[in-house]
């Protein structure tokens, strides 16, 4: 994690004042271009065509992917981009949100909110395991960068305060928190929390990482398809795992 080269990539891509003429140019592509400035800030190794797909970056390391949602997406360029080298996934998630609002009539832009929902590695898990089976694979690589962000909404949602269903116009990366990296199947072992020893169940396991059980049952599916952990049973309605030393 390089927090100056984070600062010097938003400079770069989100440096400009954001007025109302401004803000919504970019669209979803602000953390997108940022991230892609971040990991490569030459130009002339982003946007590499490689069999019938565009790498986001490619250089003797290989190739960087940035998916900043909808991992599912990636499933045909991952297949056809391990045939030929190593590949890194990149996905963000929004561990500290702020919102502001743009009145679409008079274009004023209000003072930013700190938002209640928040992101974290195990958002990320909910997202890979779409494309687990790329886990083992020792030309696959997965990182996960933890962003402070703030994210441009249009006052236009059909609630009477205009909230609820309205429009984002962008999301501006503000800093970087955290960076996780996934070289090997071992690595995911980082993602069991203390709290877990011996027998656990997925509610288990989502008390003591402080998350939903949506979110941990698909942490419990990766850590199993590494061999992190392994299911031993029932414990009721519910699997009951061990983790795997």
């Amino acid at each position: 994690m390089d927090r100056e080269r984070f600062a010097a990539a938003v400079d770069k891509c989100c440096g400009r004042v954001r007025d109302t003429k401004g803000i919504g140019t970019l669209g979803e592509r602000s953390v997108h271009a940022v991230l892609k400035a971040y990991f490569e800030p030459e130009e002339d190794n982003t946007e590499i065509k490689i069999g019938s797909f565009v790498a986001d970056i490619a250089g003797e390391d290989g190739i960087i992917e940035i998916q900043t949602r909808a991992l599912y997406r990636l499933k045909k360029k991952l297949d056809c981009f391990l045939e030929y080298t190593h590949v890194t996934v990149v996905h963000p998630v929004m561990a500290k949100k702020y919102v502001r609002w743009l009145d679409p009539e008079s274009g004023e832009l209000s003072q930013r909110r700190r938002s209640s929902k928040i992101e974290s590695i195990y958002t990320a898990m909910d997202e890979l395991v779409a494309i687990k089976y790329a886990i083992d694979n020792p030309r696959f690589s997965f990182v996960c960068l933890a962003l402070e962000a703030e994210d441009i909404r249009l006052l236009d949602g059909r609630s009477k305060d205009k909230k609820r269903g309205s429009t984002k116009l962008d999301r501006y990366p503000l800093d970087i928190i955290a960076e996780y990296r996934f070289e090997c199947p071992q690595d995911y072992m980082m993602l069991i929390p203390p709290e877990i020893e011996g027998e656990f169940t997925v509610s288990a396991f989502a008390e003591a990482a402080k998350i939903t059980k949506p979110l941990a049952r698909s942490t419990v599916a990766i850590l199993s398809y590494t061999g992190a952990v392994k299911c031993i049973g029932k414990k009721g309605r519910e699997k009951l795992y061990i983790i795997n030393e």
